[in-house]
């Protein structure tokens, strides 16, 4: 449940709410601060390369979020240029009123993960993070290197130990089998992970998260769930009276298993449209339960009941496909994009496919024709159309191939 909320000093707009963070039992606002999109650049850069206009941009950001009651900043040392960045504004802050997040992707020994989390700290000028994220658990192979009994956990522990780490968590676009073992690992207190109205396949993982009373961090919710910040005309429709990024944000957090949203704004006003939603906290279960009708309706037009209900059902993993085509990822894109006009949204991603290793598994349908789906679509009650219709999306959405921005480190 929300907890009681405080008077925001951003008069115009309705106050923040904040949920318990699981075991952390940090105080969380359901929206952070995401922090990939503010910084000056995606490579790490000297001092004197940060441009006076970029900071300022950035620290305007930061005044903002708490001005609004989001006292939650979270980064990576991926994000090139933001640790750095963060570093000039945070320690200027009252420090026991920030949530502070940045994260590391797996290492092969400790004193590798140590480098770089020494790198993080003299970047963030902080004496310590209340939150140490394992950026990237996206495959059993990480995973496995992440636990291994002589490896990066080791020292993980030790700066835990030492006050300098409060709570250690993980981030992931690993398919839900690998996050929930993640999970049932024991070893960490939240995860950041993907799930929203267009993704609604990694619920078992929030579920496992709830039993552990671990803390769930949804990400980009508003970029990876739709491209919503340019909606399409029959997206306003559908979801008025709310905007379409106002419905999904109440749609994740109308689940009390679901604790805070990242918001990855690139300029100070980019909260607003979020924060404006909470007008309707108080009725929001029953405005999103009505706004997810009308979209659920929109599919089944489209497509067709049984479709909108099992196209999903008795797919093969990629790693099972000679050719490694994610049919899943491209059927999810093609169902949701062609009925509900998120087509941008749908060519953004679909043109990942092939270019984002771990992060993104799989490639695109541009074999499809090539391979023999008797055998590998067996178990799917759709065998007979599924290889037409990746045919069709490819043709529909491929485009130049997009390259991820950020990197894992």
């Amino acid at each position: 449940m929300a907890e009681k909320t405080q008077v925001s000093a951003a008069a115009s707009l309705p106050a923040m709410q904040y949920r318990r963070f699981g075991r952390t039992n940090l105080r969380i606002p359901v929206f952070s601060c995401g922090g990939m999109r503010y910084q000056q650049s995606w490579q790490d850069l000297s001092p004197d390369e940060i441009e006076a206009e970029k900071q300022v941009n950035l620290e305007a950001c930061i005044h903002r979020a708490v001005e609004l009651g989001i006292n939650h900043i979270e980064t990576a040392r991926g994000y090139g240029t933001s640790e750095q960045q963060l570093g000039r504004i945070l320690p200027n802050l009252p420090r026991e009123q920030l949530i502070v997040q940045t994260k590391i992707g797996p290492k092969e020994s400790g004193a590798e993960f140590m480098d770089v989390f020494e790198t993080s700290m003299q970047n963030l000028k902080l004496d310590y993070v209340d939150l140490l994220g394992i950026h990237g658990i996206n495959t059993q192979e990480l995973l496995d290197l992440t636990l291994r009994t002589d490896g990066m956990m080791t020292a993980v522990r030790e700066v835990q130990r030492q006050g300098r780490v409060r709570h250690v968590g993980f981030s992931t676009h690993a398919p839900t089998d690998v996050i929930v073992k993640t999970i049932e690992s024991g070893e960490f207190e939240y995860v950041n992970l993907h799930w929203y109205y267009v993704n609604p396949f990694t619920w078992e993982a929030v579920e496992a998260a709830n039993r552990a009373d671990m803390g769930v961090f949804i990400i980009s919710p508003s970029d990876k769930g739709g491209k919503l910040y340019e909606p399409s005309e029959k997206m306003k429709q559908l979801c008025a009276p709310l905007s379409p990024m106002q419905f999904n944000d109440l749609y994740c957090l109308s689940r009390e298993e679901v604790h805070t949203l990242s918001l990855g704004a690139a300029r100070p006003t980019d909260f607003d449209e979020h924060v404006q939603g909470l007008t309707d906290w108080d009725t929001h279960q029953e405005l999103t339960t009505d706004i997810a009708t009308r979209l659920h309706n929109a599919l089944t037009e489209h497509h067709g009941e049984e479709w909108v209900l099992h196209w999903h059902e008795g797919l093969p993993d990629c790693s099972d496909i000679p050719s490694e085509i994610n049919v899943h990822e491209i059927l999810r894109l093609w169902t949701y994009g062609t009925a509900l006009d998120l087509l941008p949204w749908a060519k953004m991603r679909y043109n990942l496919l092939g270019q984002g290793g771990h992060w993104f598994r799989g490639q695109n349908a541009a074999t499809a024709a090539d391979v023999d789906w008797s055998p590998l679509l067996s178990q799917s009650p759709f065998a007979d159309i599924i290889p037409d219709i990746l045919r069709q999306a490819h043709d529909l959405l491929v485009e130049a191939p997009v390259e991820r921005a950020s990197q894992g480190n």
